[in-house]
């Protein structure tokens, strides 16, 4: 007796990447893609005849990493904003490269609202400790 057969395809080309008799394990190799959205399509056909098709969505990102501190996705800005921009790579399966690797970000400002609420308590307990 015949077995389900599964045929993958990638995004909307019309060659299949491969037709294999189930259940299969293979490897998709997302270094030959460019970075950005994709749909793996599944059709599945049993021995009868019928199908079945599922699509998984996935996003690739191979390249080099973008950052970017000081403004936001649909941010409304006015006036001169500063902007740190970062692109950083994984480097090779054996190297990781940690120069660049990392964003420097500017420190937050609640971390600075924090900071002098507790500069004006400290100054202000010195001041009333003094006084006794």
């Amino acid at each position: 007796m015949e077995s389900n057969k599964v045929i993958i395809f990638l995004d909307e080309e019309p060659i299949p990447i491969g037709e294999y008799e189930v259940p299969i394990n293979f490897e998709l190799d997302t270094t030959k893609m460019v970075d950005g959205e994709h749909t793996l399509k599944i059709i599945s056909k049993d021995p009868y005849g019928k199908e079945g098709i599922k699509k998984v969505d996935f996003i690739v990102r191979n390249g080099p990493a973008i950052d970017i501190d000081g403004i936001k996705q649909n941010a409304i800005v006015d006036g001169k904003v500063p902007v740190m921009i970062n692109a950083y790579g994984k480097g090779g399966k054996k190297h990781f490269l940690i120069e660049g690797s990392e964003t420097p970000q500017s420190i937050p400002s609640w971390l600075w609202a924090g900071i002098i609420i507790f500069a004006a308590w400290a100054i202000y307990y010195l001041i009333t400790s003094l006084t006794l």
